[in-house]
């Protein structure tokens, strides 16, 4: 069983393509004769993280793959690492802006995605659809839902998860814009080459896809 979650809308948004592409990419799979399921996040801190665990526990999927908006990345980004610190620059849907908390209180410091990010960078590559290894996630919910899956997930070793972030849909910019942004079509087939990747990818290659800052 794989397990997909998107966000709906946030901010001034309208859309959030992470739960049209989570949608999309479920359709997908399920073509190809997997057994996969796709549930709507909603942007909220602690109320999203309760959500998912609900749906962990009700599927009890073998990979998760959970995904969020990051506007102004032109790249799906294969998140390396959540932290445990929630600070909000903007509220949330239900007006929390938690500041300098942390997701789990007493949890580690830090989590490490388990799914095999340089093999699915790789197949993205190959698949033409641009990819990069991201060294943060934010401190927003995406951040926050990230670090509470990987925390449920510590105590489920039979399951790996982690999180994708996507860019904008082009039709959410106006007109001339120069922020970047991706076809619905490439983010879809994104993700479900994510979950083909994990599902065929024990460990995972090593080559360099690091930052400077």
């Amino acid at each position: 069983m794989i397990l997909l979650t998107g966000f709906e809308p946030f901010g001034e948004d309208k859309v959030n393509p992470s739960w049209l592409a989570a949608q999309g990419a479920r359709e997908l799979l399920a073509e190809e004769g997997m057994a996969v399921e796709a549930v709507e996040l909603p942007c909220v801190f602690g109320e999203s993280a309760a959500a998912l665990t609900d749906a962990i526990t009700r599927l009890n999927p073998d990979i998760v793959v959970c995904t969020g908006l990051a506007g102004g990345r032109g790249r799906v980004s294969l998140e390396r690492v959540a932290i445990n610190c929630d600070d909000a620059r903007i509220p949330d849907n239900k007006g929390q802006r938690p500041i300098d908390e942390e997701v789990i209180p007493g949890g580690p410091a830090a989590y490490f995605s388990s799914l095999p990010i340089k093999a699915a960078l790789r197949n993205l590559q190959i698949a033409g659809i641009k990819g990069e290894v991201s060294q943060t996630a934010g401190t927003y919910v995406c951040n926050h839902i990230f670090y509470a899956l990987m925390h449920s997930l510590a105590s489920k070793p039979g399951i790996r998860g982690g999180f994708v972030h996507l860019p904008y849909l082009p039709e959410q910019l106006p007109e001339g814009s120069t922020t970047p942004s991706m076809p619905l079509e490439a983010m879809t087939e994104g993700i479900a080459v994510v979950v083909r990747t994990a599902l065929h990818t024990q460990g995972d290659p090593k080559f360099s896809a690091g930052a400077i800052h």
